[in-house]
Order: structure tokens, then sequence, then C-alpha cells
């Protein structure tokens, strides 16, 4: 009987030791993804290099074994202020820390110690995938007329797969997202409402598998946060992109989408630095430019967050 590529499931959990199973489960700790992929046996196969009196291909070994895994969650909030998402798993083992006021809010920024990790358990059909130890990286997305989302990659240290019955998803914590357009979505640079396209911050996490004696684990070793957009562009007077650009300066970017108490997320990027513009684009007749950013730390560990309120 074939495996049908559509019979996924996968479920993610903060462990509270390294790479022990903090015990998953279906109702509590599924993920609504999409474009899953994963790379199940990373590494490298060692030549044995042997001696031998004849041409032929030399026998491997597999060594530095670990796993990575890929996918898309949508960007919505938990529904309720004050309640976690139920990204905010990811968030954790991407180097954030959670801070939740009751009733309130609920707000992820980087740290850069004591770093959680994550299990993640990925069903192909009935074939278990357990992915532990995983730390990792993301991606937000935010584009008009889209749909918010965050695309995730996560390392994890290496289990073999075994057949057991997949876990029963329970997907009533993901609330539905909100198309990113003008009624639902802000933006701003320094304060500049732009007309914005797209927009992303790329969390670009550095992540190393560190396969030693004595000691196995997935590291995050730094943020690296990138920020890039398309606007139309905008006169000089309005906002001199070169000057801030040349003057090192940093200035204030934030976007808000929602509109409902529970589904209001803001990103906010304090002090970011522009790059160096590369020119203009043709949108429908319209000047727009596609510009970089750097998300700078000011005291530390306060380079973004995003809040969910």
């Amino acid at each position: 009987m074939p495996i049908y590529y559509r019979k996924m499931v996968l479920l993610a959990k903060i462990e509270t030791a390294y790479a022990t199973d903090p015990t998953l489960t279906g109702a509590a700790n599924a993920v609504l993804a999409k474009n899953v992929t994963i790379a199940d046996m990373e590494g490298n196969d060692v030549s044995r290099d042997l001696v031998q009196p004849n041409f032929g291909n030399q026998p491997t070994v597999p060594a530095d074994l670990h796993v990575t895994i890929e996918f898309d969650t949508e960007l919505a909030g938990s529904g309720t202020a004050g309640t976690a998402p139920s990204w905010g798993p990811l968030f954790r083992a991407a180097g954030c820390a959670e801070v939740i006021v009751a009733d309130t809010s609920v707000t992820y920024s980087p740290i850069t110690d004591s770093i959680e990790s994550a299990y993640l358990k990925f069903w192909m059909g009935a074939t278990l995938h357990a992915i532990k130890g995983a730390r990792g990286t993301g991606k937000l997305n935010v584009n008009a007329q889209g749909i918010p989302f965050v695309h995730w990659k996560f390392w994890g240290l290496y289990t073999p797969p075994s057949e057991v019955a997949a876990a029963v998803p329970v997907f009533t914590a993901w609330k539905k997202p909100l198309v990113v357009n003008k009624a639902n979505t802000q933006f701003t640079v320094n304060s500049v409402a732009l007309v914005m396209r797209s927009f992303s911050l790329d969390l670009a996490n550095p992540v190393e598998p560190r396969l030693l004696v004595n000691k196995e684990s997935i590291e995050l070793t730094d943020h690296r946060e990138e920020i890039e957009f398309t606007a139309e562009a905008v006169p000089v007077t309005t906002m001199d992109i070169h000057g801030l650009a040349n003057s090192q300066a940093t200035v204030p970017v934030s976007l808000i989408h929602g509109v409902t108490a529970g589904n209001i997320i803001t990103l906010s990027a304090p002090t970011a630095q522009f790059q160096r513009p590369s020119g203009y684009q043709n949108s429908q007749g319209i000047a727009e430019r596609g510009l970089k950013m750097l998300a700078l730390p000011d005291a530390g560990n306060d380079q973004w967050s995003l809040a969910a309120t």
C-alpha cells in the first residue's frame, strides 16, 4: 500500500529537558502548517579509503547525522488578548522570549541566553520522524493581498524513523488569518506611512549542529535580523533614504496587522538602519523601491518585537 503524500501530521512542543520527549499530543501541540519539507538524514558519507588492489567505490560510513524540516504557518492571533498563539513555541525555539501580560498581550523578542529547544514529531502516513533538541530560524512575510505567514526552518538531532500510528491533530487554536490590505494593515518607516507591496523580517539565526563526544546538540549562535520591503518611491523631501543610509541613522519600523482585539499583530523594529538603495522598479507604471534594512539592537535583545494583542 502506498504512503499518500497528503497524509501529514506535524506537532511541536518546547522541551523541558534537552532532547527529551515532553509528551506531545495532537490535541495540544498540532501545527497547522503548509509547504512542509523534511531532510530526514542530513550529514556526511565518510569514505573509509581502504587499500584495495583494483578500481572501484569505497564503502562509506554515515556521520554528522541530523534532521532539517521547513514549513510555513499563517500569522494570526489566538483570538484572545493575553493568550499565547499556537505558533508561540516556534518563536521560542527560534531564540525568542515569550512575555505574557494577562488579558492584554503576548510579546516575542530575541534573547541571547537560555535559548529553548523544541521537540517536533512529523508523520508521513504512519512513518514517524521524531526531531529532538530542535532550534531554528524564521522569516515573516507580509505581502499585499496575501496571507501573512512565517517560513520556518528547524535543525534537530537524528532519530531513526519508525512506524507509529499518527496523532490526530486538533487545529481549533489556530485562527483564520486576515488578508494584507489597506483595511487590515498599517506600515510606517520613520513615522512615514509608505505604500507597501511586500515586507519581510528574516530572523537569519545561524544554527549549528554540534555532534561531539559526550555532547550532541543543536546550537543557535547569533541573531542577524534583516528587513526587506518593496514600497512606492517617495520624494527625498518625504524621506531621504540616501541620506539616512549615508548617515547610518537608525529609524523605527512598524507594521500592524489586524483590527480586532485578540487578532492584532504588531511588529516593531525601533532602531533599524537603511542599507544602500539599489534603484527603482516599474510596477503598473508606478516607481517602486526594493529596500533593505538591518534591525539593530540598542540596549541589547531589543532589535525587534512581535506583540499579539
